[in-house]
């Protein structure tokens, strides 16, 4: 039914035994899977452009601004669904645990990242606190993007 593959049409036996024909089949992690998908896109997108003005602004060095600066960014937002994703089939609060968890070992990743950064010069200071911006709003309004364009299967209750 859809475009993007989230609702599949599957025959189950054939027609003149009575078997279901045409159901809806609906994937719970497809709004998730889009929200990544989508991420994914705007942080690439985000990094070409991130090249494409730091590179010859800055060189080198912009260069390097732009590739750590969109890949702390961007990982740090896009392993937040992938964490959701790998415990959807768990209880809620095992889920919730998973990615309280996930997001305090980030927190501790980028203050350890960016300290052993802070006293290196490979990097433009202004292009990776840019891109770090960057890529955090564009992979957030990406994901959500993704997840409220996902078309979903409703009910309408008629009275």
């Amino acid at each position: 039914m859809s475009s993007n593959g989230e609702l599949h049409d599957q025959t189950s036996g054939d027609q003149s035994s009575g078997g279901e024909v045409g159901a809806t089949v609906y994937d719970s992690l497809a709004p998730l899977k889009n929200g990544l998908r989508y991420g994914l896109l705007g942080l690439l997108a985000l990094t070409a452009v991130g090249l494409a003005i730091w590179g010859p602004y800055k060189g080198l060095p912009g260069v390097w601004g732009v590739l750590v600066g969109a890949g702390v960014g961007g990982s740090f937002i896009l392993l937040t669904v992938i964490t959701i994703m790998a415990t959807a089939k768990l209880p809620p609060s095992m889920t919730m645990a998973a990615v309280m968890g996930s997001w305090f070992l980030k927190m501790v990743v980028v203050l350890v990242v960016m300290a052993i950064l802070g006293n290196m010069d490979f990097y433009a200071k202004g292009a990776l606190v840019s891109m770090l911006i960057g890529a955090i709003v564009a992979v957030l309004g990406s994901e959500v993007w993704g997840v409220l364009t996902t078309k979903t299967p409703y009910i309408d209750d008629v009275d």
